[in-house]
């Protein structure tokens, strides 16, 4: 599948998935995929990602300190 954006678009496309460690046709892939789940919020496989997710949070795993404060920073430039 293709899709077409404006070069302004594709330039923010590709400043999102570097955010994210991702190149940008996995980024816009799993974008896609979160949406459907969210979507669908009865779905069995949506409420397993969220306990999953809560299981992480539960065992600390989260993003560090450092990466959080680069977010928030590019968050408030924008």
């Amino acid at each position: 599948m293709e899709i077409t954006l404006t070069p302004e678009q594709e330039a923010r496309l590709i400043e999102m998935a570097a955010i994210e460690g991702k190149t940008p046709s996995e980024f816009v892939a799993n974008s896609l995929f979160d949406i459907s789940y969210a979507a669908d919020y009865d779905d069995e496989r949506f409420r397993e990602t969220i306990r999953q997710r809560v299981a992480e949070a539960d065992a600390g795993v989260f993003i560090g300190e450092d990466e959080m404060d680069a977010r928030v920073q590019r968050m408030l430039q924008r």
